[in-house]
């Protein structure tokens, strides 16, 4: 197998790490392969990190990553795929397809754009008919892929002069339901019109709000880069744990992470709490917590 390297694009955004763990770590604020690949499942992994890498900082020092070996989009579970092919103007946000019962598909925040890419999505889950933002930091590709789609594009009214275009506009604090088992949740703090999307009582789109932090072990909040307040964050928590329910936590930056929904739910209020205590800092993309 290939010699792989990390180059000097790389943002330790921690997409790359979140697909290979045991093959790329972090070092003095960036990525870097850890081991090579030792067997054909650990070549796939590492592929994974390849493709959903946003500045394409993970390569062979010979040849091409393998094309074949693109796994986008990725099933994470039977209702739930992640779409890879994160884009730079989001600052490398991992992005989603919602499967519905009823045969269409919801896409949370979007991955870079191209034709290929969207109707490689439409091939694999069937019409898309919503595209959910959760934030004003991952709006870029939203109109192309929802005008692709012939989907409506959601967004909080809070951001909405990042998508003044925007189809379906969320207004106040209250929760909305958006299509069947689906609810929108505002909640500002990382931006004034944050959303959290919640599904079927099982997945939880966080957008920046919290994510899993595999240092800690736990959910975290991104508190070195809260853009509008983190006091108002830690309202929304307060305000909302106790009627959130899932046991899927999909951020946009950040891990996802899997537990029994009573688990998530006492971690959600931990959390809460923990943020209450916290006051405004400077921006410092180098404290997150990956």
């Amino acid at each position: 197998m290939a010699d792989w390297y990390v180059d000097d694009r790389c943002t330790n955004c921690d997409v790359a790490r979140q697909f290979a763990p045991e093959l790329i770590g972090e070092e003095e604020g960036a990525s870097r392969i850890l081991r090579q690949p030792s067997d054909e499942a650990e070549n796939r992994r590492l592929h994974a990190a390849v493709f959903a890498c946003h500045t394409r900082s993970i390569r062979p020092a010979s040849g091409q990553p393998d094309p074949a070996l693109d796994p986008f989009p990725m099933a994470l579970d039977d209702g739930v795929l992640v779409c890879g092919h994160n884009s730079r103007q989001t600052a490398g946000a991992n992005s989603y397809l919602l499967r519905r019962p009823s045969g269409t598909v919801m896409m949370i925040d979007t991955p870079r754009w191209s034709t290929e890419l969207a109707e490689r999505y439409v091939a694999t889950t069937g019409p898309v008919t919503d595209v959910l933002l959760t934030h004003r930091d991952h709006v870029a590709h939203g109109r192309r892929y929802a005008d692709h789609f012939g989907a409506r594009m959601w967004i909080h009214e809070g951001d909405l002069d990042a998508a003044p275009d925007a189809d379906q506009v969320i207004r106040g604090l209250d929760p909305v339901e958006i299509g069947e088992g689906v609810t929108a949740h505002p909640l500002p703090g990382h931006t004034r019109g944050s959303v959290l999307y919640l599904a079927d009582d099982r997945y939880c789109f966080s957008g920046d709000s919290f994510y899993w932090s595999r240092t800690t072990g736990d959910l975290e909040v991104a508190e070195s880069v809260t853009w509008y307040s983190i006091e108002g964050l830690a309202a929304s928590l307060a305000r909302t744990a106790g009627h959130l329910r899932f046991e899927w936590v999909l951020p946009g930056h950040g891990d996802r992470h899997l537990l029994d929904a009573d688990e998530m739910s006492r971690r959600l209020h931990a959390l809460a709490e923990r943020t209450a205590l916290l006051r405004p800092r400077p921006i410092d993309f180098t404290a997150l917590r990956w």
